[in-house]
């Protein structure tokens, strides 16, 4: 069903219009009492195979929505509903912004990816804050919020920038993300680079400390899967030397060229990061690249292409604790998590894995690069 209505209502309108007509439903549905028993009966997480420890929480399962689609925390009891394990909110940023300019946000369907160049549109950190704080959650379900720069505020600030927001969210948020990798905002991959990235997170760590003295928040970092090797390295080494919790692999590519689009040109010819199936094969070599560094000293979630169940598994074998999904989600509707949890306790109960926890990282201690499927 839910095919016919991409093909026929989704795919005829503007993706980002398709985006909040979707959004409105799913919020819509999670105020209704019948569709809440339904989807707890029918879709809520059931594997308890698959419960693992993260970031300091026990969750029903590794699988999660990345940051982008509900920018502004308006939709969590929904996405939970669905029965997604965790939901990223955000990005936020420290002052609320509209984005760039419309159109931003194109579907190559071919190629089950987007482009988009948001340009992180919210309503900045105090009017998601306050809304976190009213929040009376209906589904349990963990919440991290995903942190950015605000465009207007230049690159020498931009660690109060992050701060702003760090202080406001983190009492609200069971794990805090700092983005530093979109490609939308002007400058924000440069603090990829150690000697900015240092006293950015370090800023970030104090001033969540400060906002939460009766539990430590979990700091994760994003990165962007066209870093050089080298550079995913050094990431990976600050994060252990500052006492990070994890690290995000990865947000959107730049990149074109190599990925096998089938999509014409009046597409892949457009600015912004892509999303989907091409990224999929770059954001698990950066895992790898990942765990081969930190082990499992620090929890890794893997996210880029990931669309089935088998995508999902390689990801853990290869050092993910965690998954995350998004584009996927949009081409592949409301079951999408029924469908992937189903799959991946399939996959873990015909593996020589006892628990989803062992299971992470087992491609690296088999010895032999690519791990043992089901």
């Amino acid at each position: 069903m839910y095919g016919l209505l991409f093909r026929t209502v989704f795919c005829r309108m503007d993706p980002e219009k398709a985006h909040h007509l979707a959004f409105s439903w799913i919020r819509a549905a999670a105020r209704v009492p019948v569709l809440r028993t339904f989807a707890a009966a029918v879709l809520a997480p059931r594997h308890k195979q698959l419960r693992i420890e993260a970031l300091g929480r026990r969750m029903h399962g590794p699988l999660g929505l990345a940051a982008g689609f509900d920018k502004n925390a308006e939709g969590i009891d929904g996405l939970a509903m669905l029965g997604f394990d965790h939901v990223e909110v955000g990005t936020v940023t420290g002052s609320a912004q509209p984005g760039n300019p419309k159109k931003r946000l194109f579907r190559l369907a071919g190629d089950r990816a987007l482009i988009n160049r948001m340009g992180f549109n919210n309503d900045g950190s105090a009017a998601v804050a306050a809304r976190l704080a009213d929040r009376r959650p209906v589904f349990r379900t963990t919440v991290g919020v995903n942190i950015g720069k605000t465009k207007a505020v230049p690159e020498a600030e931009a660690a109060a920038d992050y701060v702003l927001s760090a202080e406001a969210l983190a009492p609200h948020a069971d794990y805090l993300v700092v983005n530093v990798s979109s490609p939308n905002t002007p400058g924000l991959r440069d603090l990829q680079a150690s000697e900015h990235l240092r006293p950015l997170l370090t800023a970030v760590r104090e001033a969540a400390d400060r906002a939460v003295t009766t539990r430590r928040v979990p700091l994760l970092v994003k990165i962007a899967p066209d870093l050089a090797d080298e550079d995913i390295d050094a990431v990976a080494d600050l994060a252990l030397e500052l006492g990070l919790d994890g690290i995000i692999a990865t947000n959107t590519t730049i990149a074109r060229e190599g990925l096998g689009l089938v999509s014409g040109p009046e597409l892949t010819a457009e600015t912004g990061g892509l999303s989907g199936e091409p990224v999929r094969d770059r954001s698990l070599e950066v895992l790898r690249r990942l765990y081969a560094r930190v082990g499992g000293r620090l929890t890794l979630v893997g996210v880029g292409g990931v669309t089935t169940a088998e995508d999902a598994w390689r990801r853990i074998l290869a050092g993910a604790t965690l998954v995350q999904g998004y584009t996927a989600f949009l081409y592949e509707g409301p079951l999408w998590m029924r469908r992937m949890h189903k799959g991946l306790a399939e996959r873990l109960a015909a593996s020589p894995y006892a628990t989803l926890a062992e299971a992470v990282g087992a491609e690296h201690r088999a010895g032999d690069g690519r791990g043992r499927t089901a």
